[in-house]
């Protein structure tokens, strides 16, 4: 458990190092965290997400 906690900081690091190279050449990090979180999810459940958003942001009239 040691170990994988061990190498799990290092991931954890590693990936914290990427985003800031990215924000260090323009890149927008918060943008690249969305765009990460939504590949994670099956096209389904994104157009579920984006269909309730939809809904949400037209009973605000934000559309």
């Amino acid at each position: 458990i040691e170990r994988l906690e061990e190498e799990k900081k290092t991931i954890a690091d590693d990936i914290k190092e990427v985003f800031a190279e990215a924000k260090g050449t323009g890149f927008d990090t918060k943008a690249m965290r969305s765009i990460i979180r939504l590949r994670k999810k099956d096209q389904a459940e994104r157009q579920e997400e984006e269909s309730i958003l939809d809904l949400y942001k037209a009973a605000l009239g934000m559309v």
